[in-house]
């Protein structure tokens, strides 16, 4: 059964009647780029063919009820308790704050709504660093904007996004999975500048290339709202006081000597983590505008390192991804996500993907790792009615 009809079945059995509609959002891959966005800096995800469905119909009263097919029993509250259910403390029904939050981001926001019932069906895998939680958010978003008039334009959808996983999950992410999640395009990037929100499609051409980015996701479940993430925010929040900048989006590479002298060795490697990976965003824009997606590798496999080395955020079965994967012929290849598990991409050619997937596989087993899930992307489309 697919995740739309498995969303449109689960709201017959929640309320027994058809939904008003279903919406749905993508899950997002970060080509390159990471742990800039919440620095004022730029970022290249593209959209995955992998959905969240919400199947949503109004309600008499006004109250909002939440169910999920990966959930035992739906959440439900007041709208106008919204705010008094955050943090859901109930490790069952945690879930639940992602559409919860962006109903309370949008009625903060002026919307102004009835009661709702929201189904969720989904086939994007959760805690493998494909942003799950931004399609929750776009699907939700994309159906009470329509349901309950609010007219906002996708941008200001993903900045709602935004608030409900900073304020209502409490996860100190940047806006990245949102605007990819809500604006993506087939066959194409999104290089996005998170300072202003300018955001412009890049042309991708894997197919036309001959090449596939491959996820191999390893299993190793992560999650934004703990404290790895958190002291990554903070270290760049210090090394951008210490420079006396706003963030450190303002300062290029030609700043780092400085920044070496006044810095301990721990808040200088964060930073230039950060400064470095920005230049490699806009180099691997520029490679892919005059070059094509075959001039991109090393400029992935250089992210990993630094985010291995210097952002320290990687694991073992990250690294052994990322080294199989090139020793088995991948163009390049990096770690994707906020870190501490999840998945890594490889660039890899189009009639090679079986063999790089079963390399990887073989170097998991030899380390004694779990299996790895491997599988190859395309970019697809953003957040959108589909009935």
């Amino acid at each position: 059964m697919s995740a739309q009809d498995a969303a449109t079945r689960l709201f017959r059995e929640l309320t027994g009647r058809d939904a008003d509609g279903v919406w749905s959002a993508p899950g997002r891959v970060n080509l390159i780029g990471e742990h800039t966005d919440y620095n004022d800096g730029f970022v290249l995800p593209f959209a995955t063919p992998h959905r969240t469905y919400a199947a949503v119909g109004m309600r008499d009263d006004e109250r909002i009820r939440v169910a999920s097919t990966f959930a035992e029993e739906p959440v439900e509250a007041g709208l106008s308790e919204l705010e008094l259910t955050f943090p859901i403390s109930a490790e069952q029904d945690a879930w639940a704050a992602y559409p919860l939050g962006v109903a309370w981001a949008l009625l903060l926001a002026g919307a102004s709504g009835r009661g709702v019932d929201i189904a969720i069906a989904s086939d994007v895998p959760v805690g493998a660093g494909l942003s799950s939680s931004a399609a929750i958010e776009g699907a939700t978003a994309s159906a009470l904007n329509e349901l309950w008039g609010a007219g906002l334009d996708r941008t200001a959808l993903a900045s709602i996004g935004r608030r409900a996983e900073n304020e209502a999950v409490g996860a100190p992410t940047g806006i990245m999975d949102q605007m990819a999640s809500m604006l993506g395009e087939a066959d194409a990037a999104l290089f996005l500048d998170c300072r202003s929100l300018e955001a412009q499609s890049i042309p991708l051409g894997m197919a036309e290339a001959g090449l596939a980015v491959l996820v191999i996701d390893t299993r190793v479940a992560h999650a934004h709202s703990t404290g790895g993430y958190r002291e990554r925010r903070a270290s760049c929040e210090k090394g951008a006081a210490i420079m006396g900048v706003p963030a450190l989006r303002d300062l290029s590479t030609a700043d780092l000597p400085r920044a070496d002298g006044l810095m301990d060795d721990i808040t200088f490697r964060r930073v230039r983590h950060i400064v470095t990976e920005n230049q490699r965003v806009l180099d691997t824009v520029r490679a892919l505008r005059e070059h094509g997606a075959r001039a991109i590798g090393d400029l992935l496999t250089a992210s990993h390192a630094s985010m291995r080395d210097d952002f320290e955020i990687s694991v073992p079965e990250l690294d052994t991804a990322v080294q199989s994967a090139l020793d088995a012929g991948a163009l390049g290849a990096r770690m994707t996500g906020g870190g501490f598990g999840g998945a890594a991409i490889a660039l890899v050619e189009q009639d090679a993907v079986p063999a790089v997937a079963d390399a990887v596989a073989a170097a998991f087993a030899a380390a004694g790792f779990a299996a790895p899930n491997a599988f190859a992307v395309s970019s697809g489309d953003g957040a959108r009615r589909d009935g």
